[in-house]
């Protein structure tokens, strides 16, 4: 029995590894004068980060500030993660995941999380890693970021983050083995026209396609810190 399962578990990596080394959208190349996004991972979830509001989005209005615990600073940036219910709402820690909500999430699946993080000026840094894509390519990312955020309602549900920083939405869609957090992720940047792989379950899987970084780059506007949990 174990050696099955050992099996599946190495054929499900093997996979993985297949299918992000096929390239989706091989043509695209980064747009010398259009919108700076940041592709970021804590080695294990990945989440994409955009400016807060620009010409072609203002992300005030579908997240407010004012929604997290500490609605003054003046942030600069949104990122936007998707993943497992329980996972996000009950593992602040990684020490804090229970052996049971793993199996119950790699057996059934569970109902999904946006997310949403508020940051002042991030600096890049080789987890946090620039791509600048043109208007019309950024005008699709906000469309695939909005395509699992349900109708918003006066009363849409908030769940308290992990910081004073960052909250929660229902989202919709259900985490499998096969749609993972980071399988969003690329799927979001794969509508988007940007290069990544077919089929990303893993944060490597999504980060092996992101420019790595450069120390000496400038982003857009004054870096201030390395973007926290």
């Amino acid at each position: 029995m174990f050696g099955w399962l050992a099996l599946i578990v190495g054929l499900y990596f093997l996979a993985g590894w297949v299918g992000s080394s096929i390239p989706a959208n091989r043509e695209f190349t980064e747009s010398a004068d259009g919108v700076e996004i940041i592709v970021g991972t804590n080695g294990v979830h990945t989440t994409i980060a955009m400016p807060l509001r620009n010409a072609d989005m203002d992300w005030t209005r579908i997240f407010p500030p004012s929604d997290t615990a500490n609605p003054w600073r003046n942030y600069t940036h949104v990122a936007i993660g998707w993943g497992e219910r329980a996972v996000f709402l009950n593992t602040p820690t990684w020490g804090d995941l229970s052996p049971l909500t793993v199996l119950r999430v790699v057996s059934m699946g569970g109902d999904a999380l946006y997310h949403v993080e508020h940051w002042v000026r991030p600096a890049p840094s080789p987890d946090f890693r620039t791509i600048r894509i043109s208007r019309a390519q950024y005008r699709k990312l906000v469309r695939a970021l909005l395509r699992d955020l349900p109708e918003r309602t006066p009363t849409r549900a908030v769940y308290p983050g992990y910081t004073d920083q960052d909250v929660f939405y229902d989202a919709r869609g259900t985490y499998t083995t096969y749609k993972t957090c980071n399988e969003w992720t690329g799927q979001t940047l794969r509508m988007a026209g940007i290069r990544t792989g077919a089929w990303t379950p893993f944060a490597g899987s999504v980060m092996k396609w992101v420019p790595p970084f450069d120390p000496a780059y400038v982003p857009d506007g004054a870096p201030d810190r390395v973007p926290g949990k």
